[in-house]
């Protein structure tokens, strides 16, 4: 299963709630933990990774905090993912790299894995941190023995 951290999911809530900051943008870490719900430590330990690979920057100063570097929409899930999770793939085998696998002398699908791995990066990268934050919610659909009951009392 591929799973991304809490870290990553955390990274683009933080990132979204940013995008809403009025006053030029700029919101400080304990803002944000109120605006997320999340812990103040969290928040700081994201905005500092994010900061790192340029996704957001810091101004210090009584008006400080921190904003955004360009548009949500210019902002691929594939560049958050990295900066948090590191390489996207499936399997340590990453893009032929060594060192990684206690098997890689001896397996037979060593590098088949890359055609997958360069998938699953590039669906990804079709998909920007805007759309996440402003796709409608997802309702759950009912279970479905509940489903079942009213199917049974509308024909009633």
């Amino acid at each position: 299963m591929l799973r991304l951290s809490k870290l990553t999911d955390y990274a683009v809530v933080v990132l979204a709630r940013l995008e809403d900051a009025e006053d030029g943008g700029v919101l400080t870490a304990p803002g944000l933990a109120a605006r997320t719900g999340l812990a103040e430590p969290t928040v700081s330990k994201v905005l500092k990774i994010l900061a790192q690979r340029g996704l957001v920057e810091g101004r210090r100063g009584a008006t400080g905090g921190y904003r955004l570097t360009r548009p949500l929409a210019d902002m691929p899930l594939t560049e958050v993912i990295t900066a948090i999770d590191g390489p996207i793939a499936l399997t340590a085998c990453v893009d032929n790299s060594s060192g990684l696998c206690d098997a890689e002398a001896t397996c037979p699908v060593r590098g088949r894995w890359d055609p997958v791995n360069d998938a699953i990066r590039r669906a990804l990268s079709g998909i920007s941190i805007a759309d996440l934050a402003h796709a409608p919610a997802v309702v759950p659909h009912p279970e479905p023995a509940a489903a079942r009951q009213a199917v049974y009392a509308a024909a009633e």
